[in-house]
């Protein structure tokens, strides 16, 4: 049990460097296939944002804010 607990943990910070991957390099639909089925964290969010406001890619950000947030 332990170990696919971390199978899970290590394959969601995996997919997570892929979607700031993706952000960082204005890959809409790549942003698009990578977001999480089920809600982030607020602080997640923001720096996803964050991150595509840096390349003031519009798209991507309105996509970002979109997802819905845990507390």
């Amino acid at each position: 049990m332990t170990s696919n607990k971390h199978d899970k943990t290590e394959h969601g910070i995996m997919d997570f460097a892929a979607l700031k991957t993706a952000i960082a390099n204005g890959e809409e639909q790549s942003v698009r296939e990578l977001l999480p089925s089920e809600p982030i964290q607020e602080l997640e969010k923001g720096y996803l944002i964050d991150l595509a406001e840096l390349n003031n890619d519009r798209a991507i950000i309105e996509i970002l804010q979109g997802i819905p947030t845990t507390r």
